[in-house]
């Protein structure tokens, strides 16, 4: 199997949203979770009430059934959108979250630059 369809793949199951829809899931309870890396978030900024968790703890951070889970991992029926740089690490974080029981979760379409190029709100560090 090559990357392509292994995202393909993980795509098949997930409803993935656009920059306005993945708002619209903030401002109604769900839970953005932004999966980029430090640098990428000091040089591009961050989206506001978005939940930090780097990839490599994103299983661990939100499994509502784990000892090491974030605070706002309340449970499986959570509305998770994983946001990545540009939209294809979070399609296969999404499907992993799947994996572990959370049903609703899905991705940010196009990730942090869609969201920023629609003109939604980002924080900046002023650096």
């Amino acid at each position: 199997m090559r990357v392509e369809e292994l995202l393909a793949a993980a795509r098949e199951g997930l409803d993935r949203l656009g920059p306005a829809e993945a708002a619209a899931a903030q401002a109604g309870g769900g839970l953005l979770v932004d999966i980029r890396y430090a640098a990428l978030r000091e040089r591009d900024g961050t989206i506001p009430g978005a939940l930090v968790v780097e990839r490599n703890e994103l299983e661990w951070r939100l499994d509502p059934q784990c000892e090491h889970r974030a605070a706002e991992a309340t449970g499986h029926d959570l509305r998770v959108v994983v946001v990545c740089n540009e939209g294809y690490a979070s399609s296969l974080a999404a499907a992993s979250l799947r994996l572990l029981g959370l049903h609703r979760a899905t991705d940010l379409a196009g990730g942090f630059q869609a969201w920023r190029a629609a003109g939604l709100p980002v924080e900046t560090t002023g650096t």
